[in-house]
């Protein structure tokens, strides 16, 4: 492709200013945590669980050399840093992690040997601040499998010896929450009791070790979505607001996360994770779209978070050269999606204002991802733009090529559904309306349903119904905190079964994958375990919210087009078209209509100059309308400066 000299001379100085820019933003934001969406690298696209103290640091050195100066600020060192890496070890696997007398977790010596003698992650904090860069760690839920078996002492920092209360010193059982393990890691980690003196305790010791060790940013993990733990959210955030070192605090993962739900953490927050694990597949992108959509229409990008804001996150970025969920491998492969899927992942990324987590291998960083990642128009509107929301008033037509080939057209609808007849469970705040529906049904035999009758979309459907009985309680010793479990239920498909219905999935999950409740082994597990309340909610003990089924109509939503608005700071407009669809469409805007979504611009009555930047394309004068055609899977994003007329 032909580029202009202008172009490119636009293109550098830019860059030149966005620089510029990016080094006084970033000092006087020092302060408030999390002015802009964070931007940095995480290992775990490349690496999984098994990145060294070596390889770290030589990436983290590339980084400071080539992606700081973009303002990727953090690098971040994903989960199982603590798991020694043998034959046997994987990523639920149990007895291979390495923990300090107080039940802690500390880094495996033999891949990161600077770790060794109690240091922990001092040395490697300390180069990685030396770079210029800040160092960040993945954290799981509460405390580890093997330290509750271990029944480690609780340490209690104000003495610096084991935690005592009431003549008593309490230990790693009698803080672990074995029914509440992680839904997905259930051989690893499982939560705190919140409510003890010695869980807040071990909490407080965990995160002021942190501290000491130089981390400037915490990915806690298993906490929120479908394993939401509003206990722990709150208290650790208690913590790190009282530390004397700032740590941004980042939650995921964001498995069937609504605005609803997140309402209740972004104040305690300044990152959080709203869809599942997003990887390099077109479906993972696409499924971005309507969750985003949700939280710009909530108002909920850059909301108040932990001392500063609070960003709802889309996932890294998996582009270059990765790995492969849940391997024991290192990078190994390219990027899966073709070129026009990664400018719609990184378009849409940015003007949503999602922080921009890198995940691929920089060590094999090509000039294609580097160029895309590090787009000065992209960087400047994940910053500095305002009013970023979906644009729903667009056209389109099929870019066709022969007679017998026939146009289509959508206009004004974003995204067409297609459907198939299936109950849909999901969960929700419990305060939310949404969760309103449930009810007892009593059959012969003294048998009893759950049923929820409530927006079935139609009246012919039978009701959507489950069999009931009283969880699996036994013994103290196999279950804590018993008396918190009587009266839960457990819920079957059939009668007769043994099989229960558990909220939250039993692995992790991508971003594509539609989650709903499914049923499993019935056992003495908080995810199986279900109070039905007067009001007709449906909760579960293991996340604290509530069921719900949604309509009969399961969306698919894969196609269609759809686009995105925003404004900068100097007044340009940003406009931005995404074609889901297999083929190659013909995308419109009318410019009275951006004016009537964004009534602050210049753009009533207005002509605009326009650019589209993947093209690096200048256009004639625009008064009424904008045309282009969009590859399949493809972007144009367009800067409008405009006058009045």
């Amino acid at each position: 492709m032909e580029v202009s000299a202008r172009s490119l001379i636009c293109f550098f100085l830019g860059l030149l200013l966005f620089t510029r820019v990016l080094s006084d933003a970033l000092n006087e934001s020092a302060v408030e945590r999390a002015s802009f969406p964070p931007r940095g690298w995480n290992s775990y696209d490349s690496f999984c669980w098994t990145i060294s103290e070596r390889d770290f640091l030589q990436s983290a050195d590339i980084i400071s050399k080539r992606l700081l100066p973009h303002g990727y600020e953090y690098v971040v060192v994903d989960y199982l840093w603590y798991r020694r890496k043998v034959p046997g070890a994987y990523v639920d696997s149990y007895g291979f992690d390495v923990i300090d007398e107080w039940g802690r977790l500390i880094p495996d010596p033999a891949r990161w040997p600077s770790s060794k003698g109690g240091n922990g992650f001092i040395e490697v904090a300390k180069k990685v601040h030396s770079l210029g860069l800040k160092f960040g760690i993945h954290i799981m839920r509460g405390i580890s499998t093997q330290a509750v078996n271990a029944n480690t002492p609780i340490l209690d920092i104000s003495t610096g010896g084991a935690y005592v209360e009431n003549g008593r010193k309490w230990t790693a059982k009698d803080i672990g929450i074995k029914e509440r393990a992680c839904a997905w890691m259930t051989h690893g980690f499982m939560s705190v009791d919140t409510k003890t003196g010695a869980g807040r305790a071990f909490l407080k010791s965990l995160y002021t070790q942190y501290a000491e060790w130089g981390v400037d940013f915490v990915k806690n993990d298993c906490v929120f979505g479908d394993d939401l733990d509003v206990n722990e959210i709150t208290f650790v955030s208690e913590v790190l607001k009282d530390l004397d070192r700032p740590i941004l605090y980042s939650l995921s993962p964001g498995t069937s996360v609504t605005p609803a739900m997140a309402q209740k953490v972004i104040g305690l927050v300044n990152m959080y994770r709203i869809t599942g694990d997003d990887w390099d597949s077109w479906g993972d992108v696409a499924s971005h779209f309507d969750v985003t959509r949700d939280f710009a229409t909530a108002n909920m990008i850059g909301g108040q978070g932990l001392l500063g804001k609070s960003w709802p996150d889309l996932d890294m970025l998996p582009l270059g050269f990765l790995t492969d969920p849940g391997s024991n491998d290192g990078p190994h492969r390219k990027c899966g999606l073709n070129l026009n899927e990664q400018r719609t992942q990184m378009t849409l990324w940015s003007i949503a204002k999602s922080p921009l987590m890198f995940g691929g291998d920089v060590r094999n960083l090509d000039d294609t991802t580097y160029s895309l990642i590090t787009n000065p128009t992209l960087l400047e509107i994940n910053y500095f733009s305002s009013n970023n929301k979906e644009f729903p008033y667009i056209t389109s037509s099929k870019s066709f090529k022969t007679r017998d080939e026939a146009p289509y057209s959508q206009t004004r609808k974003c995204l067409p559904d297609r459907t198939s007849q299936t109950h849909v469970m999901g969960l929700t705040n419990c305060a939310n309306a949404k969760a309103i529906g449930w009810s007892i049904e009593t059959l012969e035999q003294d048998l009893e349903q759950i049923c929820w009758k409530k927006d079935l979309g139609n009246k012919h459907h039978e009701p959507f119904c489950l069999y009931k009985r009283d969880s699996l309680l036994t013994s103290d010793e196999e279950i804590t905190s018993k008396q918190q479990y009587q009266g839960k239920l457990h819920l079957l498909a059939n009668d007769g079964t043994d099989f229960c219905l558990h909220a939250a999935p039993k692995r992790k999950v991508t971003s594509k994958e539609l989650k709903r409740g499914s049923f499993s082994p019935c056992k003495r597990d908080a995810n199986q375990m279900w109070e039905l309340n007067g009001n007709g909610t449906l909760t579960n003990s293991y996340s604290g919210l509530c069921a719900t089924v949604n309509s009969a109509e399961e969306k698919v939503n894969d196609v269609g087009v759809r686009s995105w608005v925003a404004t900068g700071r100097t007044g340009e407009v940003y406009v931005a078209f995404f074609n889901l669809n297999p083929g190659r469409t013909v995308m419109s805007v009318k410019i009275s209509d951006l004016a009537k979504a964004l009534p602050a611009s210049n753009l009533n009555g207005s002509s605009c100059q326009y650019r589209e930047v993947w093209s690096g394309k200048d256009f004639v004068v625009a008064k009424e309308s904008i045309s282009i055609a969009v590859e399949s899977h493809g972007t144009a994003l367009f800067v409008l400066n405009c006058s009045s007329a």
